[in-house]
């Protein structure tokens, strides 16, 4: 999360202190009729209560109490290829950002652009999950939450993934899969129907549904807003109190 330096202490002291000064100089100068001495006694307090100001800040700062740490989470987006995945994370994401935490966007198709030898094959897709598990651990390790695309299409690879990561929450992108070739502007499900894909998700290779996802959307029946709402309600819920 984030932390206060010493500078930043200072600064709140001295903007508070130019507006409080005026005011004892004035005050002073009211009762006494006397600039100089108006003058003076909002010198003298301005630096002992600049002083006295940073002491209580950093007292406060080592002071735990009235504090709640916001522990690291996970959002996993699985579901078809072309389901709504990445354009839901990337609206669940810009939305979180308001909240001011610590967090990342993590799509496959940015994952796979850094690693293209990655395979399809269903140890393939196990391990590279395993991988971006890993990832997604070692951020948690440094406060900073996450929110992640990718199709994932077995159980035992999303079972992985919520084994090794804290706060993991499974949001099933639901959608028909005549939906999803509909959405399909680059033909990416004809070349898989050709054979020119092998183990594409939903056409030659399985997608086996989550059995137990905090959240189901289907986007065949509900809109991008709808959706966002739902899923940012149940974050702040759980995770961002």
């Amino acid at each position: 999360m984030y932390k206060d330096k010493n500078l930043r202490s200072i600064a709140k002291g001295v903007s508070w202190r130019i507006f409080a000064t005026a005011t004892t100089v004035i005050i002073v100068y009211i009762f006494f009729g006397r600039l100089d001495l108006a003058i003076a006694a909002g010198v003298v307090e301005s630096f002992v209560k600049i002083l006295l100001y940073w002491v209580h800040e950093r007292l406060w700062v080592q002071i735990k109490w009235g504090r709640k740490k916001v522990e690291p989470f996970n959002i996993w987006f699985t579901g078809l290829p072309l389901s709504g995945k990445t354009t839901l994370a990337d609206a669940v994401f810009k939305e979180l950002a308001k909240l001011d935490i610590p967090l990342e966007r993590i799509d496959s198709k940015d994952v796979r652009e850094l690693i293209p030898d990655i395979g399809f094959s269903r140890e393939e897709r196990n391990m590279h999950m395993y991988r971006i598990g890993h990832l997604i651990k070692t951020l948690q390790n440094n406060s900073i939450s996450t929110v992640a695309s990718f199709v994932s299409p077995y159980r035992e690879s999303r079972k992985a993934i919520r084994d090794m990561v804290k706060n993991n929450c499974v949001v099933y992108v639901k959608a028909d899969i005549e939906t999803c070739k509909a959405r399909d502007t680059k033909g990416k499900y004809e070349k898989a129907i050709r054979g020119e894909y092998k183990n594409f998700t939903g056409v030659n290779d399985i997608y086996e549904e989550p059995q137990h996802a905090e959240i189901v959307i289907d986007t065949d029946k509900e809109s991008i807003e709808e959706s966002v709402e739902v899923i940012v309600k149940y974050i702040k819920k759980r995770y961002v109190k």
